[in-house]
This record gives C-alpha cells, sequence and structure tokens, in this order.
C-alpha cells in the first residue's frame, strides 16, 4: 500500500527520487520554452511548405514516442492521416530494436522521427531508408548524436532535443543508450522522466502548425508552458496533500485497478498516457478506455471480484495476515465541461461505478485552449505517477 506519510515529507520524496522525477515534472514548462527556441533556431518557424503530407509516419522508442504519436494523431487526425511506426522486432546481433518504412511510403509522406537518446541504430537505418524512398525527414534527438548526424548529413532536419541542465545527462553530454540496446535502471527511467514528453512533442507541434495540420503558433506554446508551470505550483511536493490535487489522486489510486475513463477528444491521449507512465514509471496496471464504449468494455470488470464491497464480508476474521484486495477505481478524465446539449456520457459513468460500489476520481481542467487544457491533464498525472513511484509502501 502507498506510503501516506511520505506524501507529505518533501526530504523524504527527495531523498526517495534518485532520478530526480519529480524535478523532471517540474521542468515541463521550462523544457517548453527551450524546444521552442531551439525551433526557431532551427528555422520551423521560417518554412513555407508547397502543401500538405500526404501522411504522417512517426517512429521512436518508448512511452514518450508512443504519446508524441498518440497526441499528433488527435490534433491531426481529421486533417492528414497519423501512423505510429511500431518497432517490427529485435536485431539478433546487436539487441536493438528495429523500424521499417510501410510498402506505400514515398516522396509524399512526412517521416518524423522523436528519441531522448539517438543512438538506437534501428532509427537511423529508417532515416536511411527514408532517405533512399524520398521521404522527408524531421527528427528531434540529442544534439550530436548519431541519429542527428545521420538525418542531417541526407538532406533531413535534425531539432535538438530540449535536455533538463538537471538531469542524469548534461546538455554538453554524448547520450546514453535508451533504447539502443539493454538500458539500465538509470536510462529507463531518464527516457521515462515526464518532461521527455515536451521535449520532444513541442518541436514537431511547431513543424505541424507551418504545415497547416494543427494550430501551434509559438504564443500558444508559451501558454502551455506557464499552464505547466501553474500546475507545477500546484501539485510540487511542497504542497500537501489535501490541497495538492496530484498526491490527492495518488493516495485514492493506491492498491486498486485504475479504470481511466476519458471524455473529449484531448483527454483520450492523456488517459492512455497515464495508464502506460503508471506501467513503466510505477510497475502498475491500469485500463484506459474512451467513454461512453468505456461503459460495456469494464462493465464486467465492475461487476466482479474487482467491484466493491458487497455487504458479505465477515466482520470477525482474522484481516493480519491477509494480503490487500486489490479493487476497481475510476479515474474520469475530460478535457472541457462538455455541454454539447447535454450529451455527455459522465452521468451515466458515474452511475455504473456508483452502482457497484466503486469508487471515482475526476480530472477537469481549467478554462483554456486545446493544448492547455491538455497539458495540465498531462502535468496532474505525470506528477501522481510519480508521487506513486516514490511512495510505494510495502509490496511484499
Amino acid at each position: 500500500m502507498l506510503d501516506e506519510s511520505l506524501l507529505d515529507a518533501p526530504e523524504a520524496l527527495a531523498q526517495a527520487d534518485r532520478h530526480g522525477l519529480l524535478r523532471g515534472a517540474a521542468e515541463a514548462g521550462a523544457r517548453v520554452r527551450t524546444a521552442v527556441r531551439h525551433s526557431v533556431e532551427a528555422g520551423l518557424t521560417d518554412l513555407k511548405p508547397d502543401g500538405r503530407p500526404r501522411s504522417i509516419l512517426i517512429a521512436g522508442p518508448g512511452a514518450a514516442a508512443s504519446c508524441v504519436a498518440d497526441l499528433l494523431g488527435t490534433l491531426a487526425g481529421a486533417v492528414c492521416p497519423v501512423v505510429r511506426l511500431a518497432p517490427t522486432g529485435v536485431a539478433p546481433a546487436a539487441g536493438a530494436l528495429r523500424w521499417a518504412l510501410p510498402g506505400w511510403a514515398g516522396p509524399v509522406d512526412l517521416l518524423l522521427i522523436a528519441t531522448p537518446d539517438g543512438t538506437e541504430p534501428g532509427l537511423t537505418l529508417l532515416a536511411e531508408q527514408a532517405y533512399r524512398r524520398g521521404c522527408t525527414v524531421v527528427a528531434v534527438a540529442p544534439a550530436r548524436s548519431p541519429l542527428a548526424g545521420e538525418v542531417n548529413g541526407s538532406h533531413g532536419l535534425t531539432i535538438p532535443m530540449a535536455l533538463s541542465p538537471h538531469g542524469p545527462l548534461g546538455a554538453d553530454e554524448t547520450p546514453g543508450s535508451v533504447g539502443g540496446g539493454a538500458p539500465s535502471e538509470d536510462t529507463v527511467s531518464a527516457a521515462a522522466a515526464p518532461a521527455t514528453l515536451w521535449a520532444l512533442a513541442t518541436p514537431l507541434l511547431v513543424l505541424l502548425d507551418r504545415t497547416g495540420l494543427i494550430s501551434a503558433p509559438v504564443d500558444t506554446l508559451q501558454k502551455v508552458a506557464d499552464r505547466l508551470d501553474h500546475v507545477a505550483e500546484r501539485c510540487g511536493p511542497v504542497i500537501a496533500t489535501y490541497s495538492n490535487p496530484a498526491k490527492t489522486l495518488a493516495a485514492e489510486l493506491a492498491d486498486t485497478l485504475p479504470l481511466i475513463w476519458t471524455e473529449g477528444p484531448a483527454a483520450g491521449p492523456v488517459g492512455r498516457r497515464f495508464a502506460a507512465t503508471l506501467a513503466e514509471l510505477a510497475g502498475r496496471p491500469a485500463l484506459a478506455a474512451e467513454l461512453p464504449e468505456a461503459l460495456p468494455a469494464h462493465a464486467a470488470l465492475l461487476a466482479g471480484e474487482l467491484a466493491g464491497d458487497t455487504g458479505e464480508d465477515d466482520f470477525f476474521r482474522d484481516r493480519v495476515e491477509e494480503p490487500q484486495s486489490l479493487r476497481a477505481r475510476v479515474v474520469l478524465l475530460r478535457d472541457t465541461p462538455v455541454d454539447a446539449g447535454g450529451l455527455t456520457a459522465a452521468p451515466a459513468a458515474r452511475e455504473l461505478a456508483h452502482g457497484h460500489d466503486v469508487p471515482l476520481s475526476e480530472l477537469e481542467p481549467e478554462d483554456g485552449g486545446e493544448l492547455e487544457t491538455l497539458a495540465e491533464l498531462i502535468a496532474i498525472t505525470d506528477f501522481a505517477a510519480v508521487y506513486l513511484t516514490l511512495a510505494p509502501g510495502d509490496r511484499s
């Protein structure tokens, strides 16, 4: 169970945070600003594309790259197909992931590569394959990495990834081997760090804004950075649990199977990212689904052994040696208060959860643009995942 006493002990949290996860979450706004500056210096804001690509292909390792693809697909998918290239296998010799272009990819398609490492041989080979096919290639990766050299050498464009000046890798150091082989515990944590998403996604948002596929001008991204800073102030380790939405959510999710239900287009990728981050960072299972499909998809879970107390408990049984039972808890994420003539599944979701005595947590962002509200939800859930990672309690 979660060690709730640790949540309100900032010094103890800092001692447990060997990988700087809390600092990484708090730096998200700064990483957005640095990434915007790198994008301007790389000339992205001055681009004048001749037209839109037929499709956008996205490749990269880990949950951060998957979330980048999910995010861009949500924002641009109605205008241009967004396809994530999942790894196709592992090379026997090096033990490294491999990627491959689909057979139809060609000169009218745009390949985006997002990686916090840049030493993955599979991504370098993918960039070479894209050059031979005539695809336009844009990569976000650490400067002076092998991938950056390959992309720049084949007439592509690399935007240096905005690195944390205080992270495990300094801004002037050579990247490690995240995704390139068998990563260590330190590099896995660095790849899963909360701010990595924004370091990878921000330059691509600038690029797609210039191509007319989404609306993400520089002033909007500055508002995103401000919203991330605001969340960091509300969710930081010195803020007590009772007034800290991230600590509150972490305490509520202790010893539960989170059923993350989302409503609204921007909330979908947030829910999927939260489930992936809980698994990759905190080692905790979670299921994510969008409303209204979540209701029939998870109805059997709510009616089964994971549901709340049925009232048949034996009050006199010995609980000392009894293992803690896992119960479901619904987490309802909504990107904005949904009006649309009252067409919302939230009341039905609450009724279904309460009807099975399953507790429910709700997160709803403050008013703002789509990217701002999305950033707020991501930031709060990222902080919650970090607190669950740092204060796991006794899992034996």
